[in-house]
C-alpha cells in the first residue's frame, strides 16, 4: 500500500511550481499548457517576453512569465527571486532553453558556433545551479532537454553535438552529487521534433538537405506531441532518462558504433555540401549562412 501511494505521489504535479526555460513556444510552451492542466503552478522564464506572456495568458493564474536569458546570471537570478516570491519556492525545474547553428568547423561563423555552447550547455549549468538551493528544500526534480545530437554526433552539428552530450554528462555527475538531498536529476533525448529549430534548419540551402538525407528513423521528423507526450509522462514520474521515440534508448546502447557508421555514410555527401557551404559563405557571409 505504502509503495502505490509513494508512485501516485511522484505522479502528481498539482500544486508544485515548475520552472520551465524557453517556454515561449515549442516543447517549452507545450509542457506549460500541459503540466498546468495537471494542476501545476508554471513559471515561464526565456527570452522572448511578448510570446512568453501570451502562453501564460492562454494558460491562466496558474502561469507567469519572466524574461531572462539564460546565458546571463543576473537576470536568472532575479527572475529565480520573482518565480519564489510569487509561488513561495520551485519545485522542478525543466531546462528547456536551447538553439542551433549550422555549419562545417573550418567555415562556420565563430561567434554563432561558441553561442551554442553558452546557451544550450552552460544556460543549463547556470538554470540549475540559481535554483538548486530552492528545489533542494522541496527534494524536488530537475530535468534538462539534451537531443539524439549527444548520441549520434552527424556532421555539421559539432557544436550542438558536443553541446548536448556535455548536458548528458552533467546531468549524470549532478545526479549522483544531489540524490543523498532528495533530489533527483532527468535528462531527455528527443530526437527530430517538428519545432521551429527544426523547420528552420531544414529550410537551410546546404545542412537541410544533409539532414534530410539521413537514412530511415535517423532523418525522419517527428510530431510535437510525440515529444510532449514523453516528457509529460517523464516529468510526472521523475524519471532519470526520457528517450523521444522509444528507439533512441535502444541507440544509446550501441552508441560506440555509431561514430564510425556515420563517417561512412558521410563519405559520399559531405564533399559536396563542405563545397556548397563555402559558397553559401562566400554568398551571404559566414553568420548570415
Amino acid at each position: 500500500m505504502e509503495a502505490g501511494v509513494a508512485l501516485l505521489t511522484g505522479r502528481n504535479v498539482r500544486n508544485k511550481v515548475v520552472l520551465i526555460t524557453g517556454a515561449a513556444r515549442g516543447i517549452g510552451a507545450g509542457l506549460a499548457h500541459r503540466l498546468a492542466a495537471d494542476g501545476a503552478k508554471v513559471a515561464l522564464v526565456g527570452i522572448e517576453a511578448d510570446e512568453q506572456r501570451r502562453v501564460a495568458e492562454e494558460i491562466g493564474p496558474s502561469a507567469r512569465s519572466w524574461e531572462a536569458d539564460v546565458t546571463d546570471w543576473a537576470a536568472l537570478e532575479k527572475a529565480t527571486d520573482g518565480v519564489v516570491e510569487h509561488f513561495g519556492g520551485i519545485d522542478i525545474v525543466i531546462a528547456n532553453a536551447g538553439i542551433a547553428t549550422t555549419g562545417f568547423v573550418r567555415s562556420v561563423d565563430p561567434t554563432a558556433f561558441e553561442r551554442v555552447f553558452e546557451v544550450d550547455l552552460l544556460g543549463v549549468w547556470r538554470t540549475f545551479r540559481v535554483t538548486l538551493p530552492h528545489v533542494i528544500a522541496r527534494k524536488g526534480y530537475l530535468l534538462a532537454v539534451s537531443s539524439f545530437a549527444a548520441i549520434a554526433h552527424a556532421p555539421g552539428m559539432a557544436n550542438y553535438a558536443a553541446a548536448k552530450a556535455g548536458v548528458e554528462a552533467f546531468c549524470n555527475s549532478l545526479r549522483a552529487e544531489v540524490a543523498h538531498l532528495g533530489v533527483r536529476v532527468g535528462v531527455a533525448h528527443p530526437s527530430w521534433i517538428k519545432t521551429d529549430l527544426v523547420d528552420s534548419a531544414d529550410a537551410h540551402p546546404v545542412f537541410g538537405k544533409l539532414r534530410s538525407g539521413m537514412p530511415g528513423v535517423f532523418g525522419r521528423t517527428y510530431p510535437l506531441q510525440v515529444c510532449l507526450d514523453a516528457l509529460h509522462a517523464g516529468v510526472r514520474r521523475r524519471a532519470r532518462t526520457i528517450h523521444v521515440p522509444r528507439w533512441v534508448g535502444a541507440v544509446k546502447l550501441v552508441r560506440a558504433l555509431l561514430p564510425p557508421l556515420i563517417e561512412l555514410g558521410s563519405r559520399s555527401r559531405v564533399p559536396a555540401a563542405d563545397e556548397r557551404a563555402l559558397a553559401d559563405i562566400s554568398a551571404r557571409g559566414a553568420r548570415e549562412a
